[in-house]
This record gives structure tokens, C-alpha cells and sequence, in this order.
């Protein structure tokens, strides 16, 4: 975030960092995000993308989910490699085609207005089934500030699950291979982006 704020011009402008004035330092973000809490902070972003759907007169949102993984600072415990050293609560977990100690940011975001509206912190090794209806409710709680309503979400097959179709209008889900193989009126998408279905 230190050197974001030095380089790009959308969250200088946001952060009201003046041309040719230095961005904050790394100590400063530090300090307040530690002075301020971690629950306050949720508030206030919460508070504030609150304040944007009323603003926007948003009535109906379809929701992307994803999860991100971020790398702990800490290396892997030597007498068990799958979970950290100095940060005990970091797991080993998938990112992209390896393996690392971190975790993973669960997001929901407005797929129109590209805002997030809810998020979650979890061990890297959590798979995102585990988190999705925690995510969804959250996302509802948000969304029922602004008077708005979760029509649809959007995921990839991680998030497969028939709680997870069932507690919204419409889920756009890709089956995975390991899936529902065979059964009439299911649409299947491979890799490769072909459709298999049954009739």
C-alpha cells in the first residue's frame, strides 16, 4: 500500500495526496490500522460502501466471489511444515499452481459497480465452500442497509455446492469434473470452455 501510494494517481486522488507530495508511510498505515482495530475498520468500510449503494440508488446486485491468497510473513514451523512459525494461525494452501504459508481474503463484489461488499479473512488451506454462506450472509446484511436485494451470484467451481445455489434467485456455478456427471438438465462447462449436457 506504501508504494501504491507513490505510484498510482487513482488512490493518490482517493487518499487526497497532492501532486508531487509523498504518500504515506509504511509506519503511518501501520499505526492507524492498529490504533483504529480491526473491527472499527470493517465499520467504516462498511460504513462507507454502505454509502455508496444508497448513493447510487442500487436496487438488485449480482455478486462475484473469489478468494485471493496473501503470503504470511513467517516462515513454516520445523516440526510441522504445514503451518507457520511466528504466525501460528498462517496455513499452508494452494496459489495458482503451488503451495505457501498465508491465507486466503474471501471477497463478494458488486459485479455492475465493481465495490466490494463483503469480506473475510481465512487460513490458506480452508477450502472457499467452507466460507461461502458466511460471505453471502454478510454481503445480505450490507445490502439490506441500502434497501437493496441479492438477486444472483457469480463463482467458479470452488464454490459448487447446493447451499450455495439455493440461497440466492440465480447462481451462475460451474459444476466440476467430480460433479453431477450425467444427470439430465445440468450444463457442464470442462476447462476448455465446451458444454456437455444431457437431455
Amino acid at each position: 500500500m506504501a508504494r501504491l501510494l507513490n505510484v498510482d494517481p487513482r488512490l493518490r486522488k482517493l487518499c487526497l495526496i497532492s501532486k508531487g507530495e509523498k504518500g504515506y508511510l509504511r509506519s503511518v498505515l501501520s499505526r492507524f490500522t492498529k490504533r483504529v482495530g480491526a473491527e472499527r475498520l470493517k465499520k467504516i468500510i462498511e460504513e462507507k460502501v454502505v454509502g455508496l449503494l444508497k448513493r447510487n440508488k442500487v436496487r438488485a446486485v449480482a455478486a462475484v466471489l473469489d478468494a485471493s491468497f496473501i503470503k504470511a510473513w513467517s516462515i513454516r514451523h520445523p516440526l510441522n511444515s504445514r503451518k507457520g512459525y511466528s504466525d501460528r494461525e498462517a496455513k499452508v494452501g494452494r496459489t495458482g499452481r503451488t503451495y505457501d504459508l498465508g491465507y486466503k481474503l474471501h471477497l463478494s463484489l458488486d459485479s455492475e459497480r465493481r465495490l466490494p461488499l463483503a469480506s473475510l479473512v481465512a487460513p490458506a488451506n480452508q477450502n472457499e465452500k467452507k466460507h461461502s454462506l458466511t460471505l453471502l450472509e454478510k454481503t445480505k446484511r450490507v445490502l439490506r442497509k441500502t434497501g437493496a436485494k441479492l438477486n444472483s451470484i457469480i463463482a467458479d467451481s470452488q464454490y459448487s455446492s447446493e447451499k450455495n445455489r439455493r440461497a440466492v434467485d440465480e447462481a451462475v456455478i460451474p459444476y466440476p469434473a467430480n460433479q453431477k456427471r450425467g444427470i439430465k438438465g445440468i450444463l457442464r462447462i470442462d476447462k476448455k470452455f465446451r458444454t456437455h449436457a444431457r437431455a
